[in-house]
């Protein structure tokens, strides 16, 4: 689920970086070779041990099937560390 555009799918780059402050990391998508970034929704996240600890994380939990209830699919999400 993403702020910008709602839930999007398909072949999609993760992008992570440091907040300004450095104490999160913002989790960025974008359709493959595509330019255009959209925000998961709960991000940013807490920085914990080391940026790609974090990244793998955000990876893990993006890739992960949402919970599903009687319409489907729910959208996932970073609001829950």
């Amino acid at each position: 689920m993403t702020v910008e555009a709602g839930a999007i799918t398909g072949d999609l780059e993760l992008i992570t970086r440091p907040t300004a402050d450095g104490d999160s990391i913002e989790a960025l998508v974008r359709y493959a070779g595509a330019h255009d970034l959209y925000t998961i929704s709960g991000s940013p996240v807490p920085n914990a041990n080391t940026h790609e600890d974090r990244h793998q994380w955000i990876l893990e939990k993006l890739t992960k099937p949402g919970r599903v209830e009687r319409m489907g699919e729910r959208p996932v999400d970073l609001t829950s560390y």
